[in-house]
């Protein structure tokens, strides 16, 4: 029998290494704007997220939103959108993607209470459903859906 990492190979998927944490959460990196980061990945969450205290180490341009964020415990929180930013996971690129801000502090405090390091922000569902993926969590993998052509426009010069 194949293994899951071939047949996906096989299909253009390309495979980003998940840390699992003490709290459960699957964390990964990703860069936007080009710069790096550790973002929870977050199959509930409806939106990328970041924090607001960090729009100026990614280069966001914000504006304001209707939008009303809730999740671990706090509801109805203020937020901004930024759109037109790169992000990066692995070899998977998209460029114009929307990401909603917003105070990240009680997620933040709920991690480091126990022990595990800050975030910068969430990958949500959006992202999961434009990369078609797969979550391999025995072998902490994630697996998203490469576009050939994606590839070629994010190595190209005129970026």
């Amino acid at each position: 029998m194949k293994s899951l990492k071939k047949i996906l190979s096989k299909r253009g998927y390309t495979k980003i290494p998940l840390v699992l944490t003490q709290t459960n959460h699957f964390e990964i990196i990703a860069k936007i704007n080009g710069v790096s980061g550790r973002f929870i990945l977050d199959t509930g969450a409806s939106n990328t997220c970041i924090g607001m205290d960090k729009i100026g180490y990614f280069n966001l341009i914000s504006e304001v939103s209707e939008i009303k964020a809730a999740g671990a415990g706090a509801t109805e929180m203020e937020t901004l959108i930024s759109r037109k930013n790169s992000i990066e996971l692995g070899e998977w690129f998209r460029k114009k993607q929307k990401i909603v801000l917003f105070d990240l502090v009680h997620v933040n405090e709920a991690l480091t209470n126990h022990k595990v390091l800050p975030v910068d922000g969430i990958i949500g569902s959006d992202i999961l459903k434009k990369g078609k993926a797969i979550i391999d969590y025995d072998k902490k993998l994630l697996y998203l859906k490469v576009k050939k052509d994606t590839v070629l426009q994010k190595n190209s010069p005129s970026q």
